[in-house]
């Protein structure tokens, strides 16, 4: 097996409207997370997260400590949160196995043990997608499935926007620290998400794309809202997402997307809205 990783540090706000396309892309977008039989991660000077993907088809894959955590294990002093986007498979934390199948999501609290990901199948390998952000406490590990959710029924397809938000990793469902993760599925022929646009500066977060077909893309918006960007993505992409920008989208298809959240408070409510026409 093989980890990658790269360090992204975090950028002022005054700076990223100087951005051109190829910077934009070089410290937000996260273009290749899934590779057979290797880690990629994505550490992030945004809240320290560490964004992630995990693909095992021909032997199984270790969760390592990559050097910047200087710590004997990758869960020593941090929690993940871990969505199976690909065919069935499981996740080997110390001595319990969680068999996770598609859309099946998993909490793995703090605590010095090994973290293994394995398919089933390697003619259809299961792709591990993960978040991960510092823990203050130890909280047990729990599979959450779509029927454990906290959902919400948003919008509409006369807005082209009619989805749900499947609340799964997050303080209504379980404890954790400071990670919360969610997976919003937009129904056919409604195509923009997060809009009202709006930002909360006591949290970062992080989009993946997924279910987008190959010829399809998504643009998402970023950017301070009177200076906002956008970023053109693919299925199985990741964007990156400052407490002082929006993170919103539009694509030519329907698709869903995880997101993924972790700064200083657990509420899913603490937005502060931009009107659409304020925009910029």
């Amino acid at each position: 097996m093989k980890t990658n990783y790269e360090l992204r540090y975090a950028a002022h706000p005054e700076d990223a409207r100087h951005y051109d396309t190829q910077r934009l892309r070089r410290d937000f977008l996260i273009e290749h997370l899934f590779v057979a039989d290797e880690v990629q991660m994505v550490y992030s000077m945004y809240d320290r997260m560490i964004v992630g993907g995990a693909m095992p088809v021909g032997e199984q894959l270790t969760l390592e400590a990559i050097d910047p955590l200087k710590a004997p294990h990758f869960t020593t002093r941090r929690e993940v949160g871990i969505y199976n986007v690909g065919g069935p498979g499981r996740v080997i934390v110390g001595d319990e196995t969680f068999e996770l199948d598609y859309k099946e999501a998993l909490y793995i609290g703090r605590g010095d043990r090994e973290v293994v990901f394995v398919s089933n199948d390697a003619a259809h390998p299961a792709k591990f997608y993960f978040n991960s952000c510092t823990a203050h406490a130890a909280y047990p590990c729990r599979k959450v499935t779509k029927e454990d959710a906290v959902v919400a029924h948003m919008g509409s397809l006369e807005m082209s926007n009619e989805r749900n938000i499947n609340k799964m990793l997050v303080n209504q469902v379980l404890p954790t620290c400071q990670l919360q993760m969610g997976m919003t599925e937009l129904a056919p022929g409604s195509v923009w998400n997060t809009m009202p646009a709006h930002t909360h500066s006591r949290r970062m977060e992080a989009y993946f794309y997924f279910e987008l077909p190959t010829d399809q893309a998504v643009c998402h918006f970023m950017g301070e809202p009177q200076e906002t960007r956008h970023l053109w993505l693919h299925n199985d992409q990741a964007v990156l997402s400052p407490e002082w920008s929006i993170h919103s989208a539009a694509a030519t298809h329907n698709y869903t997307f995880i997101w993924g959240m972790g700064g200083e408070n657990l509420d899913y409510g603490d937005q502060d809205f931009s009107q659409i026409c304020d925009l910029r």
